[in-house]
């Protein structure tokens, strides 16, 4: 079991830097969260690899990987075409308060020659709940940058865990590359590096008074 407690990090001091203060949810616990790695599995997150930390505002909190790289090519397994990972948070709020997942940014660095696409995916909910939200983003070579994507929830979409409920919050993302009419001599990556998950920068109601 990885078991990471976090009470804010200057990790996130760009992050926070980057919401606007009218985002800002009315009304915001004074007390931080804390996130417990219950479960980390996946070929994109093997153990070690995956970091915590919770924004000083307590607005977001960033998953940080080290080793999720998919590729496709002379350099590559056969199975390094696909990579995935599936986190279970324990995530404690302060008491009087729940939450729901706002939003979700995605970055890391692609290379894909011309014939070639690239996929990631995600998914989040709570341990037992029925309602899934899924999102995929597709990368068409040439390309060869850094990439970045945001997951915005409708309010419609966003589920609130129940007030005084313990559940854990699964976080399962999937990386995936396809060599398509590329060259086979080329070798095609893309890589996560983080997740950013804002807990209140698009409706301002991602924290819930009890």
């Amino acid at each position: 079991m990885l078991r990471a407690l976090v009470t804010g990090a200057a990790l996130l001091a760009s992050l926070v830097a980057g919401v606007p203060a009218q985002a800002k949810p009315v009304p915001t616990p004074d007390d931080l969260m804390t996130i417990d790695v219950v479960n980390a599995n996946g070929s994109g997150c093997p153990a070690g690899s995956t970091k915590i930390a919770v924004a000083p505002d307590n607005t977001a909190f960033t998953v940080t990987y080290s080793k999720y790289l998919a590729q496709a090519g002379p350099k590559a397994s056969p199975i390094d075409f696909r990579k995935n990972c599936q986190l279970a948070l324990s995530i404690k709020v302060p008491n009087g308060f729940t939450f729901a997942i706002a939003s979700a940014d995605y970055r890391g660095f692609a290379s894909l020659a011309r014939g070639a696409w690239a996929q990631s995916s995600a998914n989040y909910y709570f341990q037992g709940h029925t309602r899934t939200t899924r999102n995929e983003h597709t990368f068409r070579g040439p390309y060869d940058d850094d990439w970045q994507r945001t997951d915005t929830l409708a309010i419609t979409a966003m589920s609130f865990l129940g007030c005084n409920e313990r559940r854990n919050l699964n976080i399962n993302t999937d990386l995936r590359v396809n060599r398509g009419s590329s060259s086979r001599s080329e070798t095609n990556f893309i890589s996560m590096d983080s997740t950013d998950s804002a807990i209140s920068t698009v409706y301002r109601v991602a924290w819930k008074k009890c």
